[in-house]
């Protein structure tokens, strides 16, 4: 008990926090006093990446270092150290700095087994995601958790503020119809939710396969609410790589698989949009190799678009505009879509891309989304952590 007593005085030596103010917004991870009694005489798994740190040690370092039997690491996309081109294959191998396993839970092995799980008594969850349906590491928590409901191991979430937690908007999935690692479940494209609210509304609401229930536990963050401007401290993904780029994905993605480039390739990702057609904008660039997108869209080819850079991205939310300015400077055809089953699974529905070539309006086809909008909304409250 005297280690849990001073977690602050051991956290401030060797990780060095001890210049951190705890009024401020801190992370579920930071919070030992609440999980190292859990976590004791247990053999551990995590499912964490590069941004799963306290302070500026990795989670799965401090956490050796308080005596606690990490036995394996598990790795979603970008992988463990958070460098992989978003889809590419990761393999399976051995984290040099710690000599733990890790295994993938990218491209065909996506849910943990349970011979992943054998000898396992507990999971960590640990990772800070964005807050947007497509994100795919909602998905991988949805995964982990039905895995750890069937194997009858105990799922904790440390849990992270989401930056883009401040609204809920766009449409929500259908999965009868678009469900996919882009999108598994009835939430909208910017969803609200931290992932220890939404573990907590994957066990509510029954969407575990064959409605299992997780025995889960969120770590919260403390001195958060939804309100909260909150700034990610480690770029989440390669092509994320700073606020303003996070703060415009659920309103650029869409644009993935279109004929237009989203910045990839270049140093201001998902902050550009442009195409070779000239008539998309006086703003250009070129997309070229770089860690992260080697194998870019557009790859060596001038792009005209928009710079999107001083856009104040609280205030845009989530907007239909670039889709529709890009989709009508370059002549509005079906041919924009590069592959309109990809883009109907990142919307959740085929509304907007029917919309779109239908030559509906903004308004028209949001109106289309706002009844299962509103009954998400009224949902979402029962598994809130945090203030709206």
């Amino acid at each position: 008990m005297g280690l849990l007593r001073n977690y602050k005085l051991i956290l401030g030596l060797f990780f060095g926090l001890s210049q951190i103010a705890y009024s401020q917004i801190m992370p579920g991870a930071y919070h030992t006093d609440q999980y190292l009694r859990l976590l004791k005489g247990k053999h551990v798994a995590l499912v964490v990446n590069h941004t799963s740190v306290i302070g500026k040690t990795h989670l799965a370092d401090s956490l050796l270092a308080l005596g606690i039997q990490v036995k394996r690491i598990f790795a979603p996309e970008h992988g463990f150290r958070g460098t992989a081109d978003a889809g590419a294959h990761i393999d399976n191998e051995v984290d040099s700095k710690t000599g733990l396993p890790l295994v993938s839970l990218y491209g065909k092995h996506k849910k943990p087994t349970p011979e992943d799980f054998k000898g396992i008594d507990v999971v960590i969850f640990d990772i800070q995601d964005v807050g947007a349906r497509f994100y795919t590491f909602s998905s991988t928590l949805l995964y982990v958790q039905e895995a750890c409901a069937e194997n009858k191991v105990k799922l904790l979430v440390f849990d992270r503020p989401n930056p883009n937690g401040h609204y809920v908007d766009g449409p929500v999935l259908d999965p009868s119809r678009f469900a996919s690692f882009v999108g598994l479940t009835a939430i909208p494209v910017v969803h609200g939710l931290t992932m220890g609210e939404y573990a907590k509304m994957l066990n509510g609401e029954g969407w575990l396969a064959n409605r299992v229930i997780c025995d889960l536990q969120v770590i919260p963050v403390s001195n958060y609410t939804h309100k909260s401007t909150y700034q990610v401290p480690i770029a989440p993904s390669p092509n994320l790589p700073n606020d303003q780029s996070i703060g415009l994905y659920p309103s650029i993605c869409l644009l993935e698989p279109t004929i237009v480039s989203v910045g990839r390739g270049t140093q201001t990702q998902f902050q550009v949009v442009g195409t070779p057609n000239s008539a998309a904008g006086s703003y250009t660039f070129t997309p070229v190799p770089t860690p992260g997108a080697m194998d870019p869209p557009l790859k060596g080819q001038l792009c005209y678009g928009l710079d999107l850079r001083s856009v104040d991205t609280r205030s845009l939310g989530f907007s239909l505009r670039f889709l529709m300015e890009m989709f009508t400077k370059t002549g509005g055809k079906e041919s924009f879509f590069t592959s309109p089953s990809f883009f109907d699974k990142l919307a959740g529905t085929d509304g907007i891309r029917l919309g779109l070539l239908a030559g509906k309006s903004e308004t028209e086809i949001r109106a289309s989304w706002e009844p299962a909008l509103r009954t998400y909304k009224e949902m979402r409250k029962r598994y809130l952590i945090y203030q709206d």
